[in-house]
C-alpha cells in the first residue's frame, strides 16, 4: 500500500486518530479565557477584538443550534415517510394487484390482505406472498376471479376451486 493515500493516514483523514480534533464553543471559550489572562498590561487588546471575537462565538452557538435542529428534523421527516408508507399501503388491503413475483418476475394477480414494514419498505401480503410495494404495478377494486397466475381461488366455503377464463 501507498503511504499517504490510506483512509486511516493523518494526512488522507485520520478516522479516529487526534490530529483532526474540532474546535467546540467549550474550546473556543478557552482560548478566549487563556487570552484575556496572559495579554500584556501594557497594550491590552482593543474592545472591539473583543466584540469581534464574541460575535464569532455567538455565531458558532448558533450554528450548533441550527445543526442540532436539522439533525432532528431529519430523523423526524424518516419517520414520518415511514409512517406515510404504511398509510398509504394499509389503503391497498382487501384490493386486488397486479404484481411481479419477487422470485420468478412472473407478473401474478392476488389479493392484499396485510401490509408491514420492514427494513423501511412497505410489504404487501398478497395471497400468502410477501410483495414489496415496488413490485406492485396495478391496483383495482375487482375481486381475484380474473386471477392469471394459473392457481385456484378459494370461494366464501374455503375449498379451492379453479377459476374459467
Amino acid at each position: 500500500m501507498i503511504e499517504g493515500i490510506s483512509s486511516t493516514d493523518a494526512i488522507y483523514g485520520s478516522t479516529g486518530g487526534q490530529g483532526t480534533q474540532e474546535l467546540d464553543k467549550d474550546a473556543f471559550l478557552q482560548l478566549l479565557v487563556t487570552q484575556l489572562k496572559n495579554q500584556d498590561p501594557l497594550s491590552p487588546t482593543a474592545n472591539e477584538e473583543f466584540a469581534a471575537q464574541l460575535a464569532q462565538f455567538s455565531s458558532l452557538e448558533q450554528l450548533e443550534s441550527v445543526n442540532d435542529n436539522l439533525i432532528g428534523m431529519a430523523v423526524l421527516q424518516q419517520g414520518n415517510a415511514l409512517i406515510s408508507q404504511l398509510t398509504d399501503s394499509s389503503a391497498l388491503i382487501g384490493k386486488t394487484v397486479v404484481f411481479s413475483d419477487p422470485a420468478t418476475g412472473d407478473s401474478r394477480v392476488g389479493s392484499v390482505t396485510s401490509v408491514k414494514l420492514q427494513d423501511g419498505i412497505a410489504i404487501l401480503n398478497i395471497d400468502g406472498r410477501d410483495v414489496p410495494l415496488d413490485y406492485v404495478s396495478e391496483v383495482t377494486s375487482e375481486t381475484s376471479a380474473g386471477d392469471d397466475s394459473g392457481e385456484g381461488d378459494v370461494d366464501d366455503s374455503g375449498n379451492d376451486e379453479e377459476t374459467e377464463a
